[in-house]
């Protein structure tokens, strides 16, 4: 932090630091190493992150100055957060870890001595971070970083980074630093740019970015943003400066991250391609012990497009509950909104100027038509929004004669069935069916095998695996469509012989409760009554690919490749049948169709084996 005096006089007066800059001599007068708990760390590597999980973090450290400053000083708290890094960098998947300058108070050789032995606890375990110089790290009476040999240099400069395996490089000067760091399936870079970097650093910057056109970026200084005590966040003078000449025009910088000022705060810019760019400052040397070492999480969370912060203390956090004082008591962790919070981040969206998602294109039906295929339907053949005709057919591409007839409810038009463009994103044709249908009364349209189809009697004694897309839509669940049906047998279990548990319902059904739940009911060969599956509910408005895969024995049902939990142990082998058609999209009680479906349906395939129930999201 540059001297304020209103700031450093209230920090004076709590016994915090010194009136002012110190002397080289008095600078390196610090405690003794044989009371530095953190040097006595082993060297064991330890377990690492997981790149390939959308779930990982980044750790940042704002200002340590105070706890390097001349004969004021106590390392222990820097040395706990960087302990509790290593110790938690497997289970919260830690990446990475930024600190945002002003590491030692006065630039003097001894402070950055001992504060690089306490950096060394990452590097002996590899983990990758990067440092940047503040105002107090370096002689602040130069404008920018075009300064030459420092203390600063002959610690924190690129040799200390080269041996980790996220270092990308760094201006001639050494100053600034890139690295690339893979996380959630994707190389991320981040920027560690000086106190105030020239404008032949912002140069270097724009060629980095340039040099990896697909990466986000995350930049990380020390003079950017400041921010007020009712939350009010502004450019500062340099970070206007910034702005300017490098943030606005660059789109991959989706999130900055500076100290030196206080208290937090953070806001959001409208880039020159009008998407966000956040800019966060965090800094707590103004707070108990010089900040208590305190680190901020900011955990990424693609899978939920979200980013979720959090800031805490190690070093108070390591305190036995009974002995800390009531001033670290507050500062175990800050739960207050400028210092816990989440953002809402479409990634995809965000990153589409730079980054563009790549669809999957169609696969045409060879590429899904594999060994134990029996029925195969897509539906791909007519325009989006054109009605299915009457006794329209749509053929069986598995080539085992299944094909479909449309057939209509009373009362329902041509467009109660309608062709649609909608469609699953790893579905194989991009293409589906638009089933407006309803019960009370009966509506809709829906499909049937023709009469005599080989499916109709397939009994399946060696497993199966029934697969569908589906979404549906939003409003589903103020509709009447409770109990509607995806797929079933036109017989009822009555047909097929059976007198067990509600003989009139269909043969074998999928179909969805009241809540949206899947549920696959089957009377198997062997046993009189019905035997289900149930899935999770459904989300409204969101495309799923529904297997059911049966050994022989034990029938289990996964939803997007995912198993669910209530799948019966009940050996449930075959599927018994009258013989009677199979139904897509009409629900039927005692041979009676008594409600049609409501919502899309895509690729159906079939099989008289048990397959992987991703293979079709894959193939």
């Amino acid at each position: 932090m540059a001297q304020q005096p209103s700031r450093r006089d209230f920090l004076q007066g709590a016994g915090l630091v010194g009136a002012g800059l110190v002397s080289g001599a008095t600078a390196g007068a610090l405690l003794p190493p044989a009371t530095l708990a953190w040097q006595r760390l082993g060297d064991d590597d330890g377990p690492g992150t997981d790149p390939g999980s959308p779930r990982f973090t980044i750790a940042v450290i704002p200002d340590t100055q105070y706890l390097f400053d001349g004969d004021r000083s106590d390392p222990e708290p820097l040395a706990a957060t960087l302990r509790w890094i290593v110790a938690h960098r497997a289970e919260r998947n830690i990446v990475f870890t930024a600190h945002l300058g002003d590491i030692v108070q006065n630039a003097a050789p001894a402070e950055l001595a001992r504060a690089g032995e306490v950096f060394g606890i990452l590097d002996r375990h590899r983990v990758p971070y990067s440092v940047l110089g503040g105002n107090h790290d370096v002689d602040p009476s130069r404008t920018d970083d075009v300064r030459g040999p420092s203390g600063y240099l002959e610690v924190f400069g690129p040799h200390r980074f080269r041996h980790l395996p996220t270092y990308g490089g760094a201006t001639p000067d050494g100053y600034n630093t890139y690295h690339v760091v893979p996380a959630a399936g994707r190389d991320w870079l981040l920027l560690a740019l000086d106190w105030r970097p020239s404008d032949g650093t912002l140069d270097w910057a724009r060629s980095v970015l340039a040099a990896y056109p697909g990466s986000p970026a995350i930049l990380t200084t020390h003079d950017l943003a400041d921010a007020d005590h009712t939350g009010a966040t502004w450019l500062a003078e340099h970070g206007q400066r910034l702005w300017d000449r490098l943030l606005r025009d660059s789109d991959q910088i989706f999130l900055t991250l500076n100290g030196h000022y206080w208290p937090p705060g953070r806001l959001v810019l409208r880039n020159s391609a009008g998407r966000d760019t956040h800019v966060h400052v965090a800094n707590y040397q103004d707070r108990y012990y010089g900040g208590s070492g305190m680190l901020r999480l900011y955990s990424f969370d693609l899978a939920r497009n979200t980013v979720d912060v959090e800031t805490l203390s190690p070093w108070i956090l390591g305190q036995p509950p009974g002995r800390r004082t009531a001033p670290a008591r507050r500062e175990v962790e800050l739960t207050d909104p400028a210092n816990r919070f989440s953002l809402a981040v479409d990634f995809a969206a965000r990153f589409a100027g730079f980054s563009p998602v790549t669809r999957r294109p169609p696969r045409g039906p060879a590429t899904v038509v594999e060994d134990g295929i029996v029925a195969y339907w897509r539906f791909d053949q007519r325009p989006d929004g054109e009605a299915v005709p009457e006794g329209h057919r749509i053929d069986d591409l598995s080539g085992r004669g299944n094909p479909l007839t449309r057939v209509s409810l009373p009362g329902s038009g041509p467009a109660a069935l309608r062709w649609s463009a909608d469609h699953h994103a790893d579905q194989p044709a991009h293409a589906s069916l638009f089933f407006a249908g309803g019960s009370r009364p009966p509506r809709g349209g829906y499909l049937r095998t023709v009469d005599g189809a080989p499916l109709n009697a397939a009994t399946f004694p060696h497993g199966y695996t029934v697969e569908a897309y589906l979404k549906l839509p939003a409003d589903v669940r103020d509709t009447d469509s409770a109990g509607m049906c995806v797929l079933s047998r036109a017989g009822t279990g009555r047909d097929a012989g059976k007198t067990g548990a509600d003989p009139a319902e269909p043969a074998a059904l999928l179909g969805l409760s009241a809540g949206m739940a899947l549920r696959w009911a089957v009377f198997p060969v062997g046993l009189d009554g019905i035997v289900a599956n149930w899935s999770h509910e459904l989300r409204p408005g969101e495309w799923v690919h529904v297997a059911v895969v049966n050994d022989g024995r034990l029938s289990t049902l996964y939803v997007d490749g995912a198993r669910s939990l209530r799948n019966p142990t009940t050996p449930a082998s075959g599927l018994a049948t009258s013989g009677a058609p199979w139904l897509v999209g009409a629900y039927h009680r005692d041979r009676v169709v008594r409600q049609g479906f409501y919502g899309w349906i895509g690729d159906i395939r079939i099989a008289d084996r048990p397959l992987p129930p991703d293979r079709f999201l894959l193939v």
